[in-house]
């Protein structure tokens, strides 16, 4: 499943975009430089039931941006990406 894909699961299932989790994680001090992901997966599963798969998108892009590595840009492999940015402004405003 490509990170995309795992943001857009996200809003699914929260009605939460990930820039939505991004004022969130920062609101709780969780965007801070050294938290470590295990802090931001406990939070994503208790507070929204996210699995750990799904609450290492949200991690990533706490952590490393909006930016998909390059390895994953049309790759076509399971973490296939289309594009090199993730869209986090929510599934009905995403561009085509």
């Amino acid at each position: 499943m490509s990170f995309q894909a795992y943001l857009d699961n996200i809003e699914d299932k929260t009605g939460l975009t990930g820039r939505q989790f991004l004022a969130l994680a920062h609101e709780k001090g969780l965007d801070a430089p050294g938290t470590k992901a295990g802090a931001i997966v406990d939070w994503l599963a208790a507070d929204y039931d996210l699995g750990r798969g799904h609450a290492m998108a949200i991690v990533y892009i706490i952590q490393k941006g909006t930016k998909v590595p390059g390895k994953h840009v049309e790759s076509g492999g399971a973490h296939s990406d289309p594009a090199a940015e993730l869209w986090i402004d929510g599934k009905a405003s995403k561009p085509n």
